[in-house]
């Protein structure tokens, strides 16, 4: 495998749903067709085991249910891309801030829940390969800096959560050996943290981090610790997510995440011409890590159009996680579209980068 140009188009689904289209060369077609024809290899894409209330209506965020993630990988792999499944073990969204236990476990623990963290990761890889569907890279659990499925598997609780990470790995060895298995922290450029966290951890194959200019500082920080990890551990290193503003409008959207206070944070100009440069030097920049231990970049939510309807959650999902934070499109003004669906320069550049 070589270097990984990829993309997380978890809501393309969603999106094209409330009438998202794609336009390559001022001609519209799939999306899918479009990342691959403009350099993209692989294609990542999350999982929630259950998300939707007990009504069975959607928590929205991509609704990212087994069916949806099989949908879009065949999607993917049609195309001629591969596939990193990321494995979120929770019933909606996962991150530093908040791993929340799936609803059917939510009374399992220890043993009990480190099976039902091997059967739902083995019997989701199975449904998968029944449909054609080998990942190249699976990773098992998102941005799981402070632990998942807490409180048991909290990073204060090492044993335990070592004991769930274990669970979900032998999973995926037995079900699919060929994938190589990624574990997945936040703040790419924190030396501090990924020692720590990676000092007691074993068993995997590449280190996968999020890397956002606007919070997470510069290039150079980046490149010491990924050449720090990937030569203290012997292990690759991946940016797992990524992303930058070409504007700051908000192109009548709510709740964006990048903004013009945050685009001074990174060093470039919120342009198109500043999002191509961005991404080139990053892609630079990973491939330079020591030892060619630098093998790959994926760019988050590049298709998440300027759909106002079109929102990281519903009221069904806020209330799932107890989050009063405005729903809106987050990703509209980091979009490798413009808010037209034609591709920027930074994917038109893909091949190049």
């Amino acid at each position: 495998m070589g270097f990984v140009k990829g993309m997380d188009v978890s809501m393309a689904k969603a999106l094209e749903a409330h009438g998202a289209s794609y336009n390559l060369d001022g001609k519209q077609d799939d999306l899918f067709r479009i990342l691959k024809k403009c350099g993209t290899d692989m294609i990542r894409l999350r999982l929630w085991p259950d998300p939707y209330d007990a009504s069975g209506a959607p928590y929205g965020g991509g609704n990212n249910d087994l069916q949806t993630t099989a949908e879009l990988a065949q999607r993917a792999k049609s195309s001629g891309m591969e596939v990193l499944l990321d494995f979120q073990y929770s019933d909606f969204w996962a991150d530093p801030a908040k791993q929340i236990k799936p609803k059917a476990w939510k009374s399992l623990a220890g043993k009990e829940l480190e099976t039902a963290v091997y059967l739902h990761t083995r019997e989701a890889l199975k449904y998968l390969k029944n449909r054609g569907i080998i990942p190249a890279m699976v990773q098992v659990g998102n941005e799981i800096t402070n632990g998942f499925l807490w409180p048991d598997g909290h990073v204060k609780n090492l044993a335990a959560m070592a004991g769930l990470l274990q669970a979900g790995i032998r999973a995926v060895k037995e079900e699919c050996p060929e994938a190589r298995i990624v574990l997945h922290l936040d703040f790419g450029t924190d030396a501090g943290l990924y020692e720590r966290w990676f000092d007691a951890i074993e068993d995997y194959d590449i280190i996968g981090m999020s890397y956002y200019p606007h919070w997470n500082g510069r290039l150079n920080l980046l490149l010491d610790n990924m050449n720090r990890v990937s030569q203290k551990y012997g292990k690759d290193v991946m940016i797992a997510e990524t992303s930058i503003g070409y504007t700051t409008d908000t192109l009548g959207c709510t709740g964006l995440v990048f903004t013009q206070e945050l685009e001074k944070n990174t060093g470039y100009p919120a342009t198109e011409a500043g999002q191509m440069q961005f991404l080139s030097d990053l892609f630079e920049i990973v491939r330079s890590v020591s030892g060619g231990h630098g093998i790959g970049v994926f760019y988050w939510e590049p298709a998440w159009l300027p759909i106002p309807t079109c929102t990281w959650a519903n009221a069904n999902g806020r209330a799932y996680m107890n989050d009063q934070v405005e729903a809106g499109n987050s990703m509209a003004n980091q979009a490798l579209f413009d808010r037209d669906g034609n591709a920027n320069a930074a994917l038109l550049n893909l091949k190049q980068m």
